[in-house]
């Protein structure tokens, strides 16, 4: 492909991904594969061109642009080179017009800077839109992090989370031999702070109640050393089915259990005071996760951050049922807003007088309220809200 044909091929995966974030249809990468799936004439530096220009547009909008030409002219629009490629050739995009505007800078819609500034410093906002780091959880399980450090070139050890390594970019994970027999899995350093939060321990009984594909699920199960009981949860069986073939590569002893959505209670009834730690990590905006999924911030709406507010209440409260006396819960969001994050944990400490605040057991970001928040600029993962609690006995 010449470089304009790159640029056109840019602007057309622009177009398609604008559509999707408006009406809920699939998400960036899905489009990606799907759209050079079709056209095996792409080598692999074209692909890797196209997709670096097509996230480098996403980034840069803060709003949904117009259409995906409008994206790659504001692209452009700081980039000389880049514009010179609107040259009107067989197979690249038609000449910049005098009266084309190119789309704005920024961010994220208006009224998300608004509530991220609210709790952000104003220099954290930039680095909620970089590209994020590829991190490794070291299965222990299996292997042990200093053994498997030198199998990775260029691999350091995380800071933050005892069984992390993170990896240059570009490094091909998923066809390495470790990832193939279980001893690492591909997982955020902040999400392992998740799990780890749970001091999760042999002989316990764990429920992950919004396991989905279980990545937390598996840093449980290492750190119960497969001897308790580990009860993974979710009402999205696409989502729960993927959990199975990971635990068996892992090595992992978890059982999966699907519920049935608006009669969760029912399918929990015999754990009902029965577990030592719940985790909920709950379904959220994803904020603090747009340095992977940038387009995520054109499909939420003041809406759907309701519905999800209400949701993540609902599923607090399920929760606590199911904790024993002396028992742990934990709750996770991977969002940056305080109406998910410390707003939520208020709100559940407020309506229970029988339950306190814990200091989760992680050494990495900072206090906020109950909890506590780890951004990308300070502590270089995703961003979390991490808050435990426990029944007063």
């Amino acid at each position: 492909m010449t470089p304009a044909a790159r640029l056109q091929a840019a602007i057309e995966l622009l177009d398609e991904v604008i559509v999707a974030a408006r009406t809920g249809g699939a998400a960036a990468d899905t489009i990606v594969a799907r759209y050079f799936k079709t056209r095996r004439y792409a080598g692999s530096k074209d692909r890797r061109a196209v997709r670096d220009l097509l996230y480098a547009a996403i980034r840069r909008a803060g709003d949904v642009p117009a259409n995906g030409r409008a994206g790659l002219i504001g692209l452009a629009a700081g980039e000389p080179e880049l514009a010179a490629l609107f040259d009107g050739s067989a197979r690249g995009p038609a000449p910049i017009a005098a009266d084309e505007a190119p789309t704005p800078a920024g961010v994220a819609p208006a009224w998300l800077v608004e509530k991220l500034a609210a709790t952000l410093d104003a220099d954290e906002l930039p680095a909620l839109l970089a590209r994020a780091p590829l991190d490794l959880r070291v299965n222990r399980l299996k292997a042990e992090r200093e053994a498997v450090l030198p199998l990775f070139e260029g691999a350091t050890l995380g800071a933050l989370a005892r069984d992390a390594l993170r990896l240059p970019e570009g490094t091909q994970v998923e066809r390495h031999p470790a990832f193939l027999d279980g001893r690492v899995e591909v997982q955020d350093e902040g999400s392992q702070l998740i799990a780890a939060a749970c001091a999760a321990r042999p002989g316990m009984t764990v429920v992950d109640l919004c396991a989905g594909a279980g990545g937390k699920t598996l840093a449980l199960a290492a750190d119960m050393g497969n001897a308790g009981r580990l009860i993974a949860c979710d009402i999205d069986r696409a989502r729960l089915q993927r959990l199975p073939p990971r635990a068996e590569r892992a090595g992992a002893a978890i059982e999966t259990r699907l519920l049935d959505g608006g009669r969760e209670a029912a399918g929990l009834a015999d754990l009902r005071g029965q577990a030592d730690v719940v985790l909920v990590d709950a379904p959220c905006s994803g904020t603090g996760t747009w340095r992977r999924n940038p387009e995520a911030r054109w499909r939420l709406t003041p809406q759907r951050l309701d519905r999800l507010r209400a949701t993540q209440a609902q599923v607090l409260a399920l929760a606590a049922d199911l904790v024993r006396p002396g028992g742990r819960l934990v709750y996770a969001v991977c969002s940056l807003l305080d109406d998910e994050g410390r707003g939520q944990a208020e709100a559940f400490l407020a309506a229970r007088p029988g339950w306190r605040a814990l200091p989760p057991p992680v050494a990495a970001g900072r206090p906020h309220g109950p909890g506590l928040r780890l951004t990308p600029a300070h502590d270089g993962v995703d961003g979390f809200f991490i808050a435990a609690f426990a029944p007063i006995c």
